[in-house]
């Protein structure tokens, strides 16, 4: 088997059946895989088909059948995009596949999700904006992804947090998802968090005084730092497998990752690359957060240091929690059950109690 092809499924095999993917077509698209090359192809076959069934749904007014069908192929469709920077026209291909059968998707969603597209710096930010049942205002949490995540893989996420009254708001940052192509990765996300907040408090039904951010991946360097601009607008944060510091962690990530991170950070080098990755940081801005901050990890991670994770705990300026799972890896996929519930909760109870006005004893 082709290097590639077997540290994908060794780093993030655990995470594509806990976002979605069933075991039976994880083990039919890889089984025989042997070259990267045919990584991205793979994926989208199978996509293709559950797009089908969709179509053929939304064909007969099936449309609850269609909305989980066509969300399937979405995210087969970005699977077989998310690292594959090797073949950027098949790459694309396979993305746009994935942003049609989503936005496709979204009105026959239970519940529904909405598109909204945020204008910034030159490019689009996307985001999909789902509400739980109920006139509202509805609290609500902003989700951040990773570099090789985007909007379309966090329907299992979101359902969680959906069932326990919080609107989610799962976007596409800069480097990332639809805005990949137009606006670099970033180290500062006080203006990319600001813009979203702006964007997720003005929807009608949605509380801004009561926003939660969730992140993972690199999206858990994201949240904090926008927890961290965005003073007392955030009421608490997730931090799921983040780096404190990702220059740090450069040399111990596989290839897939470094070379996926140089494209998007539009660098013309590994060693360019390196140098942004250290912009990626929190030193100077971790004693910023207010908001009770949450941090998950996997003491098990092969691509960030758990170290990383007491380093952000230890030096956020509010309150903070570590949850640190033995077992646990890159995004403790492994251990969905130990952690995803937990942290729905934590943001439940933090999000929909209201908070003391000012004076009054808390």
């Amino acid at each position: 088997m082709d290097e590639r092809v077997a540290s994908a499924i060794a780093h993030w095999g655990p995470r594509f059946t806990a976002n979605g993917v069933t075991v039976s077509d994880f083990e039919r698209i890889t089984h025989g895989l042997e070259t990267w090359d045919g990584w991205c192809a793979a994926w989208s076959s199978a996509a293709a088909e559950h797009e089908e069934l969709g179509r053929q749904a939304l064909a007969t007014d099936r449309l609850l059948s269609a909305g989980q069908h066509l969300a399937q192929a979405a995210l087969y469709f970005h699977f077989a995009k998310f690292v594959f920077v090797a073949d950027l026209e098949q790459m694309r291909r396979a993305h746009l596949r994935a942003v049609a059968c989503l936005d496709d998707a979204l009105p026959h969603l239970s519940p529904p999700g909405r598109r909204v597209e945020i204008a910034f710096d030159g490019g689009l930010l996307v985001g999909v904006l789902r509400l739980p049942p109920g006139p509202g205002p509805h609290p609500a949490v902003l989700m951040l992804s990773g570099l090789d995540s985007a909007k379309e893989e966090h329907r299992v996420v979101e359902q969680l947090f959906l069932e326990r009254g919080l609107a989610t708001f799962a976007v596409d940052g800069p480097g990332q998802g639809e805005a990949e192509y137009d606006l670099p990765i970033r180290g500062d996300w006080s203006l990319p968090g600001k813009a979203l907040l702006d964007a997720l408090s003005a929807q009608p039904r949605i509380d801004a005084a009561r926003i939660g951010v969730w992140g993972v991946s690199l999206g858990g360097y994201y949240a904090p730092r926008v927890a961290a601009a965005a003073g007392d607008r955030v009421k608490a944060c997730v931090a799921l497998a983040g780096p404190y510091d990702f220059g740090d962690c450069w040399s111990g990530l596989p290839d897939l990752t470094r070379e996926t991170f140089r494209v998007r950070a539009r660098a013309g080098s590994e060693e360019e690359a390196r140098h942004i990755a250290y912009t990626l940081t929190m030193h100077g801005s971790a004693g910023a957060i207010r908001a009770p901050l949450l941090v998950v990890f996997g003491r098990k991670d092969r691509l960030i240091p758990w170290r990383q994770a007491e380093h952000l705990a230890v030096a956020a300026g509010g309150d903070s929690e570590l949850l640190m799972l033995e077992e646990g890896n890159h995004g403790c996929a492994n251990l969905a059950p130990w952690h995803r519930p937990y942290t729905a909760d934590w943001l439940a109870q933090r999000l929909t109690t209201a908070a003391p006005t000012k004076g009054e004893p808390g």
